[in-house]
């Protein structure tokens, strides 16, 4: 009798010891942007475009729980205050079939969205985006670039909003002819806060603004579930 008591008190305190485990707090990472460095750089090798003599690219590693994850270049958004945007780096190997060793270029790459509290980097989809024409400015959770649509013969005015795919606004605003294109296509955009208002300026046109009224954030942090977030409700009108 006395060792069926003891037996049912070490089931007892092992069960709690598991029921403990499963609620411990979950790991804490440690995402930082470490020191920048210049690395060479190739105009001809980056379809996205830099300055004419620009002959280096300066990069940073993006470093979560002490292990370097990917590159990063330009400066990093604050989406919120445990989430950021910022630009990969991509060491992209141009060697031709015949080359008998790699040929290692720098290039602009797209843009991720890292998560400080999971140490979860998320490639962000941005509708109409090319590389060598949209410069992004962010403002909250709404990145405003100049976009190439997909038959690259239209110019349009986009505004998307962090993990939402239809765009919060999409306008054209001129023609597009990369044959022709010297210049860069637009410059970078810029927001104004009250009212909301994002103004672009499509290179050899007039400037032109939206208002627009904003839905809530979209972004949930604290979610595993990678299902489609509903767009955020807004209406957009031009200036």
């Amino acid at each position: 009798m006395i060792w069926g008591s003891w037996k049912h008190l070490f089931i007892a305190v092992g069960c709690m010891t598991m029921a403990a485990g499963l609620h411990a707090a979950p790991k804490t990472h440690t995402v930082v942007l470490g020191s920048a460095k210049r690395v060479h750089y190739s105009k001809a090798g980056d379809p996205a475009g830099a300055a004419t003599d620009e002959a280096a690219l300066k990069i940073r590693p993006l470093v979560v729980d002490g292990v370097v994850k990917d590159w990063t270049t330009g400066d990093s958004h604050d989406v919120t205050d445990r989430s950021f945007v910022v630009r990969r780096a991509i060491r992209l190997n141009d060697a031709l079939p015949e080359d008998k060793a790699g040929r290692w270029v720098w290039q602009r790459g797209p843009w991720v969205l890292v998560d400080r509290v999971a140490g979860r980097i998320t490639a962000l989809r941005l509708p109409d985006y090319d590389p060598g024409v949209s410069q992004v400015r962010w403002f909250r959770d709404y990145g405003a670039y100049c976009g190439i649509t997909t038959s690259g013969k239209s110019l349009y005015a986009v505004v998307a909003q962090v993990t939402v795919r239809k765009p919060v606004l999409a306008k054209k605003i001129s023609v597009f002819n990369v044959a022709q294109q010297t210049t860069p296509a637009c410059e970078p955009p810029d927001w104004q806060r009250e009212p909301l208002r994002i103004t672009f300026r499509p290179a050899g046109k007039d400037a032109v603004s939206y208002d627009f009224v904003p839905g809530s954030a979209m972004l949930v942090e604290d979610s595993g579930d990678d299902a489609d977030t509903p767009a955020a409700s807004s209406d957009a009108k031009a200036q």
